[in-house]
């Protein structure tokens, strides 16, 4: 049986473990991680912790100086933050030197708590408990995305022989503004 969360009033506000049977899918808590790149002294603060570089002159890489995919290096290393602390707080430059700040509204953004997943119903598999999703925001030179990544157990392997592979793990972008 699925665990509920209450909100303030009484009222309940989603489930803590979805399984197939939950449709749609809705989270309360979520894994939060930021990525900088192309940027200078760029800073993201969200719940109590602060991701980004150390020093104002700092520079981030761009991601084409990374080993691996542009999904592979977007991770969430902050687990189980609660539905929905105050916005991120982002402070960088832009690789033209230009200083931005902004404030996202990661509450605003998944207001309907649905997680985001491209596993249609029919292929997720069933009594498997659906985890925490990851919210990553990245800040890229002028541009902040906001993407969504859920483990979701599918029906049949996604690469044949291999017994690791049940699942799906897309990176989903949520939102995205240029400034």
């Amino acid at each position: 049986m699925a665990m509920t969360q209450e909100s303030d009033n009484g009222r309940t506000i989603g489930k803590i473990d979805n399984t197939v049977a939950d449709w749609p899918l809705t989270f309360v808590q979520h894994n939060f991680g930021a990525h900088c790149f192309d940027t200078i002294g760029c800073r993201i603060t969200y719940s109590g912790f602060t991701h980004g570089v150390d020093r104002d002159d700092e520079v981030s890489p761009p991601v084409s100086s990374y080993k691996g995919t542009h999904s592979q290096l977007l991770s969430a290393g902050h687990i189980a933050r609660r539905n929905f602390p105050p916005p991120a707080h982002v402070k960088w430059r832009s690789k033209d030197g230009v200083e931005h700040e902004a404030d996202v509204d990661v509450a605003d953004i998944f207001h309907d708590r649905k997680i985001l997943h491209r596993v249609p119903r029919e292929d997720i598999r069933e009594g498997v408990s659906i985890t925490d999703p990851d919210v990553i925001l990245e800040v890229n030179d002028r541009t902040i995305n906001v993407y969504m990544r859920a483990f979701i157990p599918t029906r049949e392997l996604q690469i044949p022989g291999n017994k690791y592979s049940g699942f799906r793990d897309d990176l989903v972008l949520a939102w995205t503004k240029t400034y």
